[in-house]
């Protein structure tokens, strides 16, 4: 018996998990993606799975869900073994994933998704009790989501409330959440959590996969950490401290979110790169200044009502403003025109990497050089051995684990794809830098590594506004603002503690 497993039979002994995963082992090719490794989930617990990207976790949601065979090793579901690959209905029925891609298709209505390919009867489709279906499907599980409303038009946080309701009418009680909180403010991420302990105390278990570590220690009453695909540990998350999770899952201690944090302060005498004044969009912000200075890092936090996403659009030249003017590097660009930001000097990443960051059937060396092809040969001509170079420098500069600069940009792990995105932003060499949740959905050396990165741009002369609610995403700014219901409230200098500054953001100290 492995060390894993005795660890499961005494965190279970004397009851059945909803789901016991024992000496799982995976190859592909030469690659090993787990070795001997395996989980066992209570009834009824909110469960993490954790670990770097590339740990394993991913192989072992797979095979949980029946999309992978595993080499060796079993599943078993309350303690009877799993359904057969082909039997896609009796999978359904045990478990069911939430992945950080959503599955909805955007282009049905709510209720159309809710029961694609399970349409009563084998006449034409009766609409009309399709829609009563889902209304009474929703309201019972609490999801406040119009049934005739396109998917589409849905919040995040809804399209996740959708799925796990999907996932729960195939009789599904074992739910999978693959980094459900990376694209929530934290209202909704508190809604989230709210809704998660209303299911478990009805009978649901949950799998909760997060490298928001915090959230492991808010929502989940036990851990299992993967490391280079094998088992680490599992155990009670009130009596593993945080450093300690760290460590078993980098090997490192918690220095490693702390980078940056003792870089130099700022000139406050070098040129405003950034200069945003009177800006104002009606039901987003209104009479926003700031300014950020060459060499500078400016945090700016608020929940999601703040306006803090619209504002950072606004400056990428995605959104145009009722009033006020972005100047960048000097240069006022026009209003609402990505191009014209990009002209002045700005390089931006996006908050969703998948939805407007890759271009996914490109290579990393084409999504990496989408700013600057046109130095990459003469006029409409990219010359591959050019693309090539270019693309193996920025691999080696931000550390992009991948096959070569030819592999598609899907393929890679979300830390990786977020590297390939900072990279392109810092392709151009600009002047001033906007991100948005730089490091949401990624593991805790790629956050390290992301950071590092930003700060080196920073150390070379580039301004940058990073905008997020992730706190060590801030913590080598030299200025953090906070924007309350679309206003800047307080500014913080370095030093701050989380306390305070989580307290200005949710409106418990207003000035």
């Amino acid at each position: 018996m492995t060390d894993h497993e005795q660890t499961v039979d005494t965190t279970a002994r004397g009851t059945v998990p909803a789901v016991a995963a024992h000496g799982v082992s995976k190859r592909y090719g030469a690659t090993v993606a787990l070795r001997s490794a395996g989980i066992s989930v209570a009834t009824g617990e909110t469960h993490a799975l954790v670990g770097r990207n590339g740990a394993g976790k991913s192989t072992l949601v797979s095979i949980l869900t029946g999309l992978q065979r595993p080499d060796s090793g079993e599943v078993r579901f309350d303690g009877a073994p799993a359904p057969a690959l082909a039997d896609r209905d009796a999978w359904r029925q045990r478990v069911a994933c939430v992945y950080q891609k959503s599955t909805i298709i955007p282009t049905l209505t709510v209720a159309e998704n809710l029961f694609l390919n399970r349409q009563a009867g084998r006449g034409p489709i009766d609409w009309r009790g399709l829609r009563r279906r889902a209304t009474d499907l929703l309201t019972g599980y609490g999801v406040a989501v119009d049934p005739a409303a396109l998917a589409g038009s849905l919040t995040v946080e809804q399209r996740q409330l959708v799925e796990i309701a999907r996932a729960l009418s195939f009789g599904a009680r074992f739910i999978i959440l693959d980094e459900p909180t990376a694209q929530l403010d934290g209202a909704a991420i508190g809604r989230l959590f709210t809704r998660m302990r209303e299911l478990q105390a009805a009978g649901v278990t949950f799998l909760f996969i997060s490298h928001h570590l915090q959230e492991v220690y808010d929502v989940c009453q036990t851990v299992t950490v993967l490391r280079d695909a094998r088992h680490i540990l599992t155990q009670p998350v009130d009596t593993l401290p945080r450093d300690d999770l760290v460590a078993a899952m980098t090997g490192d201690t918690a220095h490693l979110l702390a980078t940056g944090a003792d870089r130099p302060p700022a000139s406050s005498t070098a040129p405003v790169v950034l200069d945003v004044h009177g800006l104002r969009l009606a039901g987003c912000y209104d009479g926003v200044d700031l300014s950020v200075r060459a060499g500078e890092l400016v945090g700016l936090i608020g929940s999601g009502s703040s306006g803090k996403v619209a504002l950072a659009e606004t400056v990428a030249g995605l959104r145009a403003a009722d009033a006020g003017t972005v100047t960048i590097a000097g240069s006022v660009p026009k209003p609402g025109s990505v191009p014209a930001a990009l002209d002045a000097g700005l390089g931006y990443l996006p908050q969703d990497r998948h939805r407007e960051g890759l271009v996914p059937l490109l290579s990393v060396a084409e999504n990496a050089t989408l700013p600057i092809t046109d130095r990459l040969g003469p006029i409409g001509v990219v010359l591959p051995a050019r693309l090539r170079a270019t693309a193996e420098r920025m691999i080696n500069t931000y550390d992009i684990k991948t096959d070569g600069p030819r592999q598609p940009v899907n393929g890679l792990s979300g830390g990786n794809a977020q590297k390939v995105v900072l990279a392109r932003a810092l392709a151009n060499d600009p002047k001033a830098l906007v991100l948005v949740s730089p490091t949401a959905g990624v593991d805790v050396r790629s956050k390290a590594s992301l950071l590092h990165a930003v700060a080196e741009a920073a150390a070379g002369g580039t301004g940058v506004l990073i905008v997020s609610d992730e706190l060590d995403d801030l913590r080598s700014c030299d200025r953090v603002l906070v924007l309350y219901h679309g206003r800047l409230v307080r500014k913080f200098s370095r030093g701050w503690t989380d306390a305070e500054l989580v307290a200005a953001v949710e409106g418990v100290e207003q000035p």
